[in-house]
Formats: C-alpha cells, structure tokens, sequence
C-alpha cells in the first residue's frame, strides 16, 4: 500500500463521513449526491491503485 492509494482512501472516507453528517442536517439532496460520487471515485481510485491487482 503506497502513500497515495492510503491518501486517496483516507479521502473517500472523510467524504462518506460528510455525506452522514449532510443527510443528518438535512441538506439539499444535489449536495449529498455531488458529495456521494466524488467519495465513490476516490475510494474506487484508492483500491485500484492497491499493489494486489498487479
């Protein structure tokens, strides 16, 4: 696991952390979904970028 896999997931995870917090507040549902897809990328990047699928 290198520095920017670990670094990507870190991300993808503090922005699902966010997107709880924002459906809590009742926030405006183009937000969350903005928020949803850009957690779901980062994390998608971070496991691709693993070293277990070379």
């Amino acid at each position: 696991m290198n520095g920017t896999s670990t670094a990507l997931i870190v991300v993808g995870l503090f922005l699902l952390g966010g997107i709880i917090s924002f459906a809590k507040q009742q926030m405006p549902k183009g937000l969350i979904v903005l928020l949803s897809i850009g957690a779901a990328m980062c994390l998608f990047a971070g496991v691709l970028r693993l070293e277990v699928w070379n």
